[in-house]
């Protein structure tokens, strides 16, 4: 019978052990995914902040993603929502996943969130493929816009820091709690044992491995203002002035781009210069437009569908100047700009009416006003008759319109000798070359992307009296950067906006951000330093309390044990001390105390062996199994006091135990049938499956043996 059961055990705990390790390999599999939700959530993240600063780029996005669909959207902000999603939808399972973790759940992701986390990694990789690829000068956008908000990004990262301190100082606290407690358990023994490798040196170096790194990154967040720069901390004295204006395409959010009502609001809003694009008929009049073809600011669908496509150069001027150039402006049910103010009714039908104009009246009004006019000049079709000389004819054209010389900012980079002797009047500006060729054409004036303000700030250019003019600046943090930076002009769409700023945004003193640094620094450490000693002081009154309730179990078994060997005398029976507290308070070692040093590791909880002594001299012995005899209440005799939380889970079953125990004790020690009773610690136990129920436990089964001669 005995070894039936002891068969059936073994099969349980094999089963056991296989459902186990069954459990580990799933775990195993969950925890894979843990690294690639955070992989995606940095990169979600990553690409809705490059994103997000590439805002002064969304027109020329919407207008490229036009020319190759023939479609006007807002696909920048389509793109936006969609890195949105993608970025807040990571980010809240994250949360979530951090919560269950904190609650010691673990994390079970369901096969669709595992999908969708490597779909989400994927998509980010294509995006990074293509801003790696063809879009490589968006990275300098982000380091331009890091040079802006540097100080608060700094500011709010110290404030990020402390926020993470508290589940921090939790962990590291309740791993040094978990190693103190280890630490009082342990004897002697164990500990020279496990001195090289034990849990007490794992828990240290988990311990190290999560607040090194916290602390380093603080120290360098705190030291970081040394070796930070940004252009708008500067005093207010040494603030350069306020950048000029030159209006792209005149307004083109007031006015339909390239047409006499745009520049005129230009020039409202004090635009210092106009800034155009230049075609050439096919009857050799210069006119303004920037597209290829006429499809998206004139209404050559509705006139002449089959030519939409066609180049501005062919049509002649007789044709172009019948076209509505406005109503795509003001009429159309998606604006060219988002986030573009209404017109009012005046300006609405104003720009409903506006025609192609030609380049002699953008001259005219440049004259009027005393404004500067700077183009790009676009060469004709291959078939075209003044494709070879095309720039005589727009050079000839600008000195017959009786403007001064001085007005027009002459760009193009071809035949510039020929318009140097032609027009020595023409300020000559030139794209982004090396110093020392501008100083060789004796050329003072640059016209350059803003994104070439990263690399230094483009002080070179600046120490040699070459001024430098910014295109395409649009937003108010990329225009307050290019005013720290002490740019004289830019070319900008938003210059309604842009006119309106007295100062630049985002700019500080360094007196001020001094003090603002050092004050957060103050701050964030005496609050990291609260939570702390916070987290320490819970930790030590629970450790306390476990240690108080260790002792007053050991005190109250010693006193029981004295007492009882007082009223009886010697006796066999080998009675210890409770063992001392468990590591968590919560576990069933704490709530059943230990009988014995000696530990047989039975499946129940609640079988007790008696051993016989061996005999050199005699045989083998011999096993059988005594059914445990009714005690009566005088026989009854309390060996171990248990906790109160114990008393009530297993009073029943360890009462019957210790009557069983002590009757056949008393029966048998005047034989002298056995020397010693094992009984089998709770807390070095292997746990018994849940679903194995038998009257093992709750019926203890006693095993004597005796001399074969005896039997």
């Amino acid at each position: 019978m005995l070894v039936s059961s002891i068969s059936e055990v073994m099969v349980k705990m094999e089963n056991s052990e296989l459902m186990q390790q069954i459990f580990i390999r799933n775990d195993e599999r969950e925890r894979l995914f843990y690294p690639c939700l955070v992989i995606s959530f940095c990169m979600s993240v990553l690409l809705v902040f490059v994103w997000v600063e590439s805002s002064n780029e969304y027109n020329g996005f919407d207008w490229v993603i036009f020319i190759g669909t023939g479609l006007w959207f807002f696909w920048s902000i389509v793109l936006l929502s969609f890195l949105g999603i993608l970025a807040a939808y990571t980010s809240l399972l994250l949360v979530l996943g951090f919560l269950l973790l904190w609650e010691g759940i673990e994390l079970y992701l369901h096969w669709c969130h595992k999908i969708l986390i490597l779909l989400v990694i994927v998509i980010c990789s294509f995006f990074f493929w293509i801003l790696f690829t063809y879009w490589k000068d968006r990275w300098l956008t982000v380091g331009l816009s890091l040079q802006v908000f540097a100080p608060y990004i700094h500011l709010s990262s110290i404030a990020m820091m402390v926020i993470l301190s508290w589940p921090l100082a939790f962990y590291l606290i309740h791993l040094e709690g978990e190693a103190r407690i280890r630490r009082y358990q342990m004897t002697c023994n164990e500990r020279k044992r496990n001195k090289r490798c034990n849990v007490l040196t794992k828990l240290r170096a988990l311990q190290v491995a999560i607040g090194l790194p916290f602390f380093l990154i603080l120290l360098c967040l705190y030291l970081l203002p040394l070796g930070n720069f940004s252009a708008c901390v500067q005093e207010k004295n040494k603030l350069a002035p306020k950048p000029y204006f030159f209006g792209h395409r005149g307004a083109p959010m007031l006015g339909p781009e390239n047409t006499i009502m745009s520049f005129e609001k230009a020039v409202e809003h004090g635009a210092y210069g106009l800034e155009s694009d230049v075609h050439i008929s096919y009857d050799h009049v210069p006119f303004l437009m920037h597209d290829s073809d006429l499809r998206r600011t004139t209404n050559i669908k509705e006139v002449l569908p089959n030519a939409s496509l066609t180049h501005p150069s062919l049509f002649d001027w007789d044709f172009l100047s019948t076209l509505n150039a406005g109503k795509w402006f003001s009429h159309a049910p998606i604006k060219p700009f988002f986030g573009m103010k209404p017109l009012s009714e005046a300006d609405r039908e104003r720009a409903g009416n506006q025609k192609i104009p030609k380049l002699t009246e953008l001259l005219e009004l440049a004259q009027k006003e005393k404004k500067f006019v700077i183009f790009d000049l676009y060469g004709p079709a291959p078939n075209h008759s003044l494709r070879a000389l095309y720039v005589h004819h727009v050079v000839s054209t600008i000195l017959d319109s009786q403007i001064e010389q001085r007005l027009i900012f002459w760009l193009p980079g071809f035949e510039r000798e020929y318009v140097k002797k032609k027009a020595p009047g023409f300020q000559q500006v030139s794209r982004l070359h090396s110093v020392e060729r501008l100083t060789k054409e004796n050329i003072t004036r640059i016209n350059v992307d803003y994104k070439n303000l990263f690399y230094n700030g483009m002080r070179e250019y600046r120490a040699a009296n070459i001024s430098i003019n910014l295109y395409l600046v649009n937003e108010p943090w990329l225009f307050s950067l290019a005013w720290c930076s002490r740019i004289p002009s830019v070319t900008t769409d938003n210059i309604q906006v842009l006119n309106e700023m007295t100062q630049p945004s985002y700019f500080m003193t360094p007196k001020y951000y001094l003090f603002v640094w050092i004050l957060m620094d103050i701050l964030s450490a005496i609050f990291i330093v609260a939570i702390f000693y916070f987290h320490w002081w819970k930790e030590s009154k629970k450790e306390k309390l476990l240690k108080s309730t260790s002792i007053h179990t050991e005190s109250l078994s010693t006193s029981l044990r004295t007492r009882e060997s007082k009223n009886q005398g010697p006796s066999c029976i080998s009675i210890d001390p409770v063992s001392r507290v468990t590591e968590i308070p919560w576990t069933h070692a704490a709530l059943s105390p230990a009988l014995t040093k000696n530990v047989r590791k039975y499946p129940d909880s609640n079988r007790v062996s008696v051993v016989p002594m061996k005999k050199a001299s005699k045989s083998e012995p011999v096993s059988k199994t005594i059914k445990t005899p009714v005690p009566g209440k005088d026989d009854i005799r309390h060996l171990v006091p248990t906790l109160k939380a114990s008393e009530s889970i297993q009073a029943p079953v360890r009462e019957s135990a210790r009557e069983a125990t002590f009757q056949s004790s008393s029966a048998m020690k005047a034989n002298g049938t056995f020397s010693s009773i094992d009984v089998s610690h709770p807390q070095k136990q292997t746990e018994r499956p849940p679903n194995t129920k038998s009257s093992e436990e709750s019926l203890p089964v006693f095993t004597t043996s005796s001399p074969s001669s005896s039997s």
